[in-house]
């Protein structure tokens, strides 16, 4: 590397290093959390909205092994729903204001920003018979559960009928029994 008045002079791959950090800096919206970059974002529910109901389906099935981008797939059917429904726009809407409520009583901060789960769990339990819990939680037992790319961490293997059925086909894999 020439040296320019003392100093290493830049060459191109310092210069197009900083460069990109500077453009990915520039263009990254500003409510964007890092770790919470979904193909997925909301068209009908407002972008925190969105990332307090992905946190809120984490809590109510949490797994560990699973991306939030699976989750986030899950919250967008809801959020089809509310492009198609005012109603369904309102309850997301007042839901997840009811939550970052009893949040901030709680813990003086939303619900997506409250760290503990044991914490976020308890605040679910405490609303787990409003109507809007129940939207969600039901939305995931088909929304999340029926991604084919989760399958095999669950060691689903998928239909078997079109392949003759279980009896031959995977009845007795269980090595725990």
């Amino acid at each position: 590397m020439a040296e320019v008045m003392g100093r290493a002079a830049p060459n191109r791959r310092s210069f197009l290093k900083g460069g990109a950090g500077l453009l990915a800096m520039t263009i990254m919206p500003s409510g964007l959390i890092v770790g919470q970059a979904w193909s997925q974002m909301p068209q009908a529910t407002k972008p925190e909205t969105f990332a307090t109901l992905v946190q809120m389906s984490r809590d109510t099935y949490p797994h560990a092994m699973i991306e939030d981008k699976y989750y986030a797939v899950a919250v967008d059917i809801l959020d089809q729903a509310a492009r198609a429904s005012e109603g369904d726009l309102a309850m997301l809407e007042d839901g997840v204001a009811k939550l970052n409520d009893a949040a901030r009583t709680k813990h003086d901060k939303d619900y997506a920003a409250v760290v503990s789960d044991d914490d976020r769990a308890a605040i679910l339990k405490a609303m787990e018979s409003d109507p809007f819990f129940q939207k969600i939680r039901s939305n995931l037992v088909v929304g999340l559960y029926n991604q084919k790319e989760l399958w095999p961490m669950f060691g689903y293997e998928g239909a078997s009928a079109d392949k003759g059925g279980y009896i031959e086909r995977g009845f007795d894999d269980i090595d725990w029994l």
